[in-house]
């Protein structure tokens, strides 16, 4: 898996340092953007406690603009 990522980010002329984890990471923050809450992605992420999940919160970082009404959904 490393050698084809390694070799898909030269392929696409890629100059930042991507890897394996990028994807992970990616995946949380997109989870997290569509509404899912941090245990759920914990679970889904493999990871022993929550803690280790909140650091993808970080990346959310929208201030007032991360809550949503339940009014934005319709």
């Amino acid at each position: 898996m490393r050698q084809a990522v390694r070799e898909a980010v030269r392929a696409a002329g890629i100059a930042t340092c991507v890897g394996c984890r990028t994807f992970r990471g990616s995946f949380a923050v997109h989870l997290l953007e569509a509404g899912h809450d941090v245990p759920s992605v914990r679970v889904l992420l493999g990871c022993s406690d929550v803690r280790t999940s909140m650091i993808y919160t970080q990346v959310l970082n929208r201030g007032g603009h991360g809550v949503r009404s339940p009014l934005d959904g319709w």
